[in-house]
């Protein structure tokens, strides 16, 4: 599916506050000193370079950079997905909704650190109010695209539009963008066993590696279980599967720790959101709940039907 002639729709941000472009340009995290403009809230003082990271890596590249170029348009990248899907922040920056911007439909700009700024194109539905302050992963809008659909401009088929704005106002390719200025990206996961001198070996399945910012392992009988951090949500892998990722229902802005436990048959897992250690079992549908225990790091045990959980 296509943007159709997007190239009228995405250069200029159709920004419309009365404070300077450039002050627009170098939003970030709320902080002390944030003036107002049109509802947005910009902080004075630019930050350091944004960490972004690709949250959808799960999803078909339906047309690329190029493919944009090459009909006119100033650049851009299309993911294919369903309307309605879940979009999680790029990076941590403040929020800016843009109804109706042009033949972009609605836009969400995320306002990330020292001048830069990430757009989706084509949503469906806005989740958050403008000047909202977002970590990595939190869910900032719901895909669209539909032909002829509310929000969805000039899209001839369901999907999502992104690209990243450098502070000189000039589209760039986020996936460039990411490889030239890596952060926390996922990576292989590897099994080392000690009865085979800890050789490590890449833990891979039919649907390819097994990847995360962080991971966590229990075992349900001889089953291997291993839980990753990928793109905003927990994922799960089983050795009995073919350690094929499943996405276990948990999404939004995850932290950065893990931890795991089998405690009875039920399956817990153990993440850090917003400094808060959160608990999220199979048996509750992996609804998170914040366990009171705070901490950037976790480690978890189940003694005697106790739940232990460790942080630091």
């Amino acid at each position: 599916m296509t943007d159709g002639h997007e190239g009228s729709c995405c250069g200029d941000d159709t920004t419309t506050s009365a404070v300077s472009r450039r002050t627009v340009l170098r939003a970030a995290v709320l902080g002390a000193g944030a003036i107002g403009a049109g509802g947005l809230l910009v902080p004075e003082a630019a930050q350091a370079a944004p960490a972004i990271y690709n949250p959808f890596s799960a999803y078909p590249i339906t047309d690329t950079w190029e493919g944009h170029l090459s009909r006119g348009s100033r650049g851009g990248i299309d993911f294919g997905m369903g309307v309605g899907t879940p979009l999680p922040a790029c990076g941590a920056g403040t929020i800016q909704n843009i109804p109706n911007n042009g033949a972009g439909g609605h836009t969400v700009t995320i306002h990330h650190a020292d001048g830069y700024r990430s757009q989706y194109l084509h949503l469906s539905q806005f989740l958050l109010a403008n000047g909202a302050s977002v970590g990595a992963g939190t869910i900032v809008g719901r895909s669209g695209g539909a032909a002829g659909a509310p929000g969805s401009g000039s899209s001839t088929g369901p999907h999502l539009h992104w690209h990243m704005i450098n502070p000189s106002g000039a589209l760039i390719s986020p996936l460039v963008y990411i490889q030239q200025n890596p952060a926390d990206q996922p990576r292989q996961v590897f099994e080392a066993a000690s009865n085979a001198g800890w050789r490590a070996l890449p833990v891979s399945g039919s649907t390819g590696a097994v990847t995360g910012t962080a991971a966590a392992a229990i075992t349900l009988g001889s089953t291997k279980i291993l839980y990753t951090l990928n793109g905003g949500r927990i994922h799960e892998a089983a050795s009995n599967a073919g350690w094929n990722n499943l996405w276990t229902g948990i999404h939004g802005a995850q932290g950065t720790a893990l931890a795991a436990l089998n405690l009875d048959g039920v399956k817990h897992i153990y993440n850090v959101v917003d400094g808060y250690v959160h608990e999220a079992a199979s048996n509750n549908g992996w609804r998170n709940l914040n366990s009171g225990v705070r901490g950037t790091r976790a480690a978890a045990l189940g003694l005697d039907g106790v739940k232990l959980i460790y942080a630091a």
